[in-house]
């Protein structure tokens, strides 16, 4: 698991839901409650990611401004700012819904719980021990990989 971990405010949704998949503890802050915000960001010592300016003035965090409207660019900038690694391995680590770490479970306990297509083209199932969610690799991942490589390749330029 990464060491990083972020607070987003409520207008950088998806970059929290990309933030989980890439395997970083990111709270997804829906509140308009900025003092609220700012004591998680103290207490937890959670990286605040925001598109507001005026919460780059609080001391005692690190805030991050997202300049981006696309969640590709987003991240290149998460990434070059902190730096960040991007790796394979870290992939799916996290539950995207609750951001609670994933189990591995085994084959016979997904059964029930996914398409029957599924459950006999898969071999590796990931459980969230918060939420019931069940996770495998399916079409997402190959969307998560050529996304990755478009901000891996925007980096190399």
């Amino acid at each position: 698991m990464r060491n990083e971990r972020f607070i987003v405010t409520r207008e950088l949704g998806k970059l929290a839901k990309w933030l989980r998949i890439l395997g970083y503890d990111s709270i997804y802050y829906e509140k308009k409650q900025i003092s609220g915000l700012i004591i998680q960001a103290l207490r937890e010592k959670r990286i605040l990611l925001t598109r507001s300016p005026v919460l780059a003035k609080y001391t005692g965090i690190r805030v991050i401004i997202v300049r981006h409207d696309h969640v590709e660019d987003q991240i290149e900038q998460v990434t070059k700012e902190m730096p960040l690694p991007l790796k394979d391995e870290d992939l799916f680590q996290r539950c995207v819904e609750c951001n609670t770490p994933l189990e591995d479970i085994a084959k016979e306990e997904a059964g029930a719980k996914v398409p029957e297509y599924v459950f006999r083209t898969q071999e590796v199932f990931k459980r969230c021990p918060q939420c019931g969610k069940i996770f495998w690799k399916g079409t997402h991942w190959d969307m998560v990989e050529k996304a990755l490589d478009k901000v891996r390749g925007k980096g190399r330029r």
